[in-house]
């Protein structure tokens, strides 16, 4: 797929992922974690790499986060990541933070480099301890080279993802051919708020580190801030973006003929990854989207956008193909932007379903019909304005319920 920019191309690679661009690789391996899949991974760049990443507000940060944001602090540089699924490492105290900082002082010794050049992450169920004994002896494993594969990596990553999550882009910069790969994982407990899930993020391009840091903030607010699973923020997201800066073009920076270029290239991978998290919500069958068009600001199309996404009775009316917009137009009227009722209109699809205050004569049949399609797509139109937003979710069903009913057990 080729997405066209304002001054060139983009070529979009679905099948790519963090090892797309030059000078990354990435494994994964069985360490005892989990009781058969992967559950150890890691991601290494063959230099130092400028780094920048968002983190979750929960106030319950996890003990790998304040690893992390510590290392990108010293010198804005990592060159590793080691991540582990089935146990998030977090709400264990000192423990915990006295396991992170092993897990990564380990990896950093198989690699050679110093210790605050490794990122660490980790996922699963909160506050239980790590069993260091596996981890490390999966850390003395892990660089093996029957380890070595990017597939080895995405699974290890996941818990109760049902799919990967990966793309790649190319792009040129001053001559040069520029990738941005990705990888998530993200299923449940999923209603970020100035970060996400688990995201990563890789680059060949030589790029600014606060320009770079801007941009993913940008970027993260237009694509992970707008997808919500459950209304859940996670103890341990986190996007980290990677660029070692191979691929050999000029400094990038915001002033540089070509930074609207990269920064298209990088939106395209997270929004990509976020639709992917939205769609593989737990018990999921259907990806909604919302569009909401003529706010009068962005934040205002935002907040109207995630309160329609976020609403419960919105999910469940879409899971059982009740064309209920009653539920939607409520949740408008609850997101805390000032509207005018009788100038909004709402569609389900090409649908129009509410519009002046009033139900629209709509075929009840008609609009189920839509509403069993994977894609559903809300459109709003506020009048007030010339801002847009666009949000993504799943529907709720029993299965989300039974997954977390027992998702410790």
């Amino acid at each position: 797929m080729v997405q066209a920019t304002t001054s060139q191309e983009i070529v979009i690679l679905e099948d790519e992922s963090v090892t797309l661009p030059t000078g990354f690789k990435a494994g994964g391996l069985h360490c005892g974690l989990k009781r058969k899949r992967l559950d150890l991974g890691y991601i290494v760049s063959e230099v130092p790499a400028t780094a920048a990443g968002v983190y979750t507000t929960n106030v319950f940060q996890a003990a790998p986060l304040v690893v992390t944001q510590e290392s990108l602090a010293k010198e804005n540089r990592i060159q590793a990541i080691i991540v582990n699924s089935a146990n998030a490492n977090a709400c264990t105290g000192e423990q915990g933070l006295k396991d992170a900082y092993e897990m990564q002082s380990q990896f950093a010794n198989e690699l050679g480099i110093p210790a605050h050049l490794v990122a660490v992450t980790s996922t699963g169920v909160i506050g239980e301890f790590l069993p260091m004994e596996k981890i490390n002896a999966g850390i003395k494993q892990i660089l093996h080279e029957e380890h070595e594969d990017v597939n080895n990596f995405l699974q290890a990553i996941l818990t109760t993802d049902l799919a990967v999550k990966r793309i790649g882009v190319q792009l040129n910069i001053d001559g040069k051919t520029v990738s941005i790969g990705g990888a998530a994982k993200g299923s449940g407990m999923i209603h970020p708020n100035m970060a996400t899930m688990l995201g990563f993020v890789t680059t060949d391009a030589n790029i600014d580190h606060a320009d770079l840091s801007t941009a993913l903030k940008e970027v993260t607010n237009q694509t992970f801030n707008m997808i919500t699973v459950d209304g859940d923020t996670s103890t341990n997201d986190m996007v980290v973006v990677m660029a070692n800066g191979l691929a050999g073009n000029n400094v990038l920076t915001k002033d540089h003929p070509d930074w609207e270029v990269f920064k298209t290239g990088l939106k395209i991978v997270c929004e990509s990854l976020a639709k992917k998290i939205a769609r593989d919500g737990e018990g999921a069958t259907k990806l909604i989207e919302v569009q909401v068009n003529g706010a009068f600001s962005t934040n205002a199309a935002r907040a109207v956008a995630k309160a329609i996404i976020s609403s419960n009775l919105v999910k469940t009316a879409i899971y059982g193909t009740d064309a209920n917009w009653g539920r939607i137009v409520t949740a408008i009227g609850y997101s805390g932007v000032p509207i005018e009722p009788n100038a909004i209109k709402v569609s389900l699809g090409s649908i129009p379903v509410f519009e002046k205050g009033l139900s629209t004569s709509f075929d009840e049949e008609q609009a189920k019909l839509y509403l069993e399609q994977e894609k559903v797509q809300i459109f709003v139109e506020l009048n007030q304005g010339e801002y847009n937003a666009t949000a993504w979710g799943c529907d709720l069903t029993y299965d989300y319920v039974k997954i977390n009913a027992s998702y410790r057990t």
